[in-house]
């Protein structure tokens, strides 16, 4: 069979699946406002979970069906990719303030689990005990999350997310119904993208790691950035920040912990010695930037957000050209 089939797979996986996240995001935050749950557990936690939708079925779907490459490149390559590529392309459109008490919080929280996730990796395996120990820790994230956001509704992210919230209106018939629609296609498109990578991966010669750390983990991030490039042409940078802080916390906890305890995942030495280690970097940047100091907001500047994108294509490269070289 030759790469038209697969190819024509993942190109199209990619694109339902992109704009079938954004109709469940949209459903979603409309059925949580429709109960008047707050905007900062929405904005926290319902959107978060929405822009990860996309990695985690093609996560689930990847171990379900034997591809540990594909199920933690995606995961933790969509880390990178959010802080590299999403972050730096917003920086670069509106400097990025960070006022958000709530997200300074996470930043250290997100840093952390960082941690945790190269300690349990350390062994080249992911069990379904670690992956327990992931759904855990995620479980005691949410109800974190969730007191903040009963607690304090005035969090400049929970006055973006009104906003936002407000300016996406739709009555709560159609938005059950994209809920649900949305959620079937994220499934459906999953299938064909993880169907279409594996074999790209195998006709290319190249391992289903790197066709996960690049192709897929790219494609499932385009939802953030939609709605980080979007928020930054509106001045909400919290919500920005907000997305990718959100999203990376969901990659790797629920995602790689769904993943790990439907099917233990194996861990090639390369995803430890580069592609986590560049993750830990990234975040360890960004935690630096986005936390502030002396009573000063955190901020990403455009040249900060120009060194983004720098690290991202320089990663990008090193990637192939290691992966070609073994290949070749």
């Amino acid at each position: 069979m030759t790469l038209w089939y697969p190819l024509l797979a993942v190109l199209a996986g990619l694109a339902v699946l992109v704009w079938s996240a954004d109709k469940f995001i949209d459903g979603a935050a409309t059925v949580a406002r429709h109960y008047a749950l707050p905007p900062l557990l929405i904005g926290a936690v319902i959107i978060g979970f929405g822009t990860s939708a996309p990695e985690l079925a093609v996560s689930v779907l990847s171990a379900l069906d034997g591809s540990p490459g594909i199920a933690l490149g995606n995961a933790y390559g969509s880390n990178i990719v959010n802080i590299a590529l999403i972050l730096g392309i917003t920086a670069l459109i509106s400097p990025i303030v960070v006022q958000s008490g709530i997200l300074r919080k996470e930043l250290p929280i997100l840093t952390g689990i960082t941690v945790l996730a190269i300690a349990l990796v350390w062994d080249l395996q992911i069990s379904r005990w670690d992956a327990l120990l992931m759904l855990l820790v995620f479980a005691g994230l949410m109800a974190w999350s969730i007191r903040e956001g009963f607690r304090d509704g005035q969090d400049a992210l929970s006055k973006e997310t009104e906003a936002e919230l407000a300016a996406h209106d739709m009555p709560i018939r159609h938005a059950w119904y994209w809920l649900l629609a949305g959620l079937v296609l994220l499934i459906a498109s999953s299938r064909l993208l993880v169907w279409g990578a594996v074999e790209v991966a195998e006709g290319l010669g190249v391992s289903e790691l790197v066709i996960g750390l690049t192709v897929v983990a790219i494609g499932t991030s385009l939802p953030e950035l939609a709605s980080c490039v979007a928020a930054a042409r509106k001045n909400e940078h919290d919500l920005a920040m907000g997305n990718i802080l959100g999203s990376n916390l969901f990659n790797t906890l629920a995602v790689v912990g769904l993943a790990g305890s439907i099917h233990p995942l194996s861990v090639e030495p390369t995803l430890l010695t580069r592609d986590m280690a560049v993750m830990a970097a990234l975040t360890v940047a960004l935690f630096v930037l986005g936390r502030g100091r002396q009573g000063q907001p955190g901020q990403i500047t455009r040249w900060q957000g120009g060194l983004l994108l720098t690290s991202f294509a320089g990663y990008t490269g090193w990637l192939l050209y290691t992966s070609l070289g073994t290949t070749g």
